[in-house]
């Protein structure tokens, strides 16, 4: 296994890869990684030739410094991780220098309202910050297929928007969500809970199946209320937004139409760790 902390050297082992006309398969990471990482790497290494994981906290994707220190970073068994999968994975490590070539900022994109939704809203900037470093990464390992998680089935949305705007060949390939025993959607974010809030933190899963199970009963504004309840009644979770929104636009709602998919989404403080979940309603 090779760990690749320069641009230059990935991208000179890319290009002999695609001379050989191999299919280069792409997990991009910010590292700190768990079981649900694990799928992704290994439906890449079903569908390709080669397998690249990245890991590499970007830090133009974080809108609160202190988020951005506390982050978990755990190369060392990260690595280890992975290699108890596969030892030919190639791993890219990179610094912010590297990858960003010197100049650590932004582009500004217009996702079609993708992005000023949800996480839009709380996290000003963060779809640029995703979709600069993805526009980077892509380029850099010349994928024919990265993998992302529904869990951020937004930025799933995101991705797959930047690649059409940058006019990248890249298929973006969406993954069901791990989830451990309890419901609790897998997350790198997981690692900074208490005992107490991993114990309360199963609610936020609970809560989804409940709105998925009387979404064909109940009105939208029922169901809103309902989730609303639900958190005033715990001291360890904090509600930040609860929506049901259109898969095609992922705009809210305030009543149901015939024809139309949805999704419900929920993003939760467990003191100073945010998590979010989804769930498709229809």
């Amino acid at each position: 296994m090779r760990v690749y902390e320069k641009r230059l050297d990935i991208e000179q082992d890319v290009a002999a890869i695609r001379k050989q006309n191999k299919s280069i398969g792409f997990v991009p990471t910010m590292g700190a990684l768990h079981k649900g990482h694990l799928g992704l790497v290994q439906k890449a290494i079903d569908e390709n030739d080669v397998v690249i994981v990245s890991i590499f906290v970007n830090p133009t994707q974080f809108n609160n410094s202190e988020d951005l220190v506390n982050y978990p970073r755990t190369l060392e068994s990260d690595v280890q991780l992975i290699s108890s999968i596969s030892t030919e994975i190639l791993i890219f490590a990179p610094s912010s220098d590297e990858v960003y070539d010197g100049e650590t900022k932004s582009i500004k994109y217009n996702f079609n309202g993708l992005e000023l939704e949800m996480e839009g809203k709380f996290r000003p900037g963060h779809f640029d910050g995703v979709g600069t470093v993805l526009k980077h990464l892509f380029t850099i390992t010349s994928p024919t297929r990265a993998y992302f998680g529904e869990k951020d089935f937004q930025q799933l949305q995101i991705v797959k928007k930047l690649v059409s705007i940058e006019k990248m060949s890249v298929k973006i390939i969406g993954c069901p969500i791990y989830r451990e025993e309890s419901g609790l959607a897998l997350s790198s974010r997981n690692k900074r809970l208490n005992q107490q809030q991993l114990e309360a933190a199963p609610l936020i899963y609970r809560v989804l199946t409940q709105v998925n199970h009387d979404f064909g009963t109940k009105s939208v504004d029922t169901l809103y209320r309902w989730v609303k309840d639900q958190f005033t009644n715990t001291d360890i979770l904090k509600l930040e937004y609860f929506e049901i929104a259109k898969v095609s636009d992922l705009k809210s709602i305030t009543r149901k139409q015939k024809n139309t998919k949805y999704r419900a989404f929920i993003a939760v403080f467990a003191g100073e760790v945010r998590l979010i979940d989804n769930i498709a309603l229809n």
